[in-house]
C-alpha cells in the first residue's frame, strides 16, 4: 500500500485523466504508479507526456530502452520495476533465462549491442563519473547522438522511478512476490 493516497484519474483536469488513463493502461499497467503521481499533475503531466511521446517516436528501439530499465531496476532492487518492465523486455524477444541473469550480459541471447547497453546501464547508474571514453565511442558506433541521450534519460529516469517507487511503496506486495522477496514492512 502506498504511503500516500491514491488518487483516481477524475480527480484531475481531462487532459491530464485522459495521460493518466493512457499512461496506466497503455505501457503496462501503472495505475498504482500514475494514482500517487496525480498528486502533483506537472510530474505527471512531464514524466508522462515524455515517456508516451518518446514511445511513440521510436527513436530508440525498445529492446535497449527495457533492457536499461530492467538492468537499473535489478542494480537498484527495485521489485516493482522489474515485474512491471521484464515482461516488456520478454516481448522484445529476450527470454526469462537472460532476463534473470541482469545486470550479467553474458546470457548467448544478448548479442554485442545488447550487451553494451547493460554495461551503459551498469555504469550509468554504479559510476556515471567515471565512464571512458572508450564506451562512448563503441555506443557511437551503434547509435546516433539522439539515441544516446534518450539511452542515458531513460536509464537516469528508471534509477528515479526506481527510488520513487521504493520511498513511496507503490506496490500492493505483486511484485515483491513475484520476485521471491519480503514485502516493505
Amino acid at each position: 500500500m502506498p504511503r500516500v493516497a491514491v488518487l483516481p484519474s477524475s480527480s484531475l483536469p481531462p487532459h491530464l485523466a485522459e495521460l493518466y488513463e493512457t499512461f496506466a493502461s497503455g505501457y503496462a499497467d501503472f495505475s498504482d504508479q500514475a494514482a500517487v503521481m496525480a498528486h502533483v499533475p506537472a510530474a505527471l503531466e512531464g514524466l508522462f507526456g515524455m515517456l508516451l511521446e518518446l514511445r511513440e517516436q521510436g527513436n530508440l528501439p525498445r529492446r535497449y530502452v527495457e533492457l536499461g530499465v530492467v538492468t537499473v531496476s535489478v542494480m537498484n532492487a527495485c521489485p516493482y520495476c522489474v515485474t512491471h518492465h521484464a515482461p516488456l523486455l520478454a516481448v522484445e524477444g529476450v527470454p526469462a533465462e537472460a532476463i534473470a541473469q541482469l545486470p550479467s550480459a553474458d546470457h548467448p541471447a544478448f548479442d554485442d549491442t545488447d550487451r553494451l547497453v547493460v554495461e551503459y546501464a551498469t555504469l550509468v547508474t554504479s559510476r556515471a563519473w567515471g565512464i571512458r571514453e572508450a564506451v562512448f565511442e563503441r555506443l557511437k558506433a551503434r547509435f546516433e547522438d539522439a539515441q544516446i541521450v534518450e539511452l542515458t534519460l531513460r536509464i537516469a529516469l528508471a534509477g528515479f522511478f526506481n527510488r520513487f517507487n521504493d520511498a513511496l511503496q507503490i506496490d500492493d506486495g505483486r511484485a515483491a512476490a513475484a520476485m521471491n522477496l519480503p514485502s516493505p514492512p
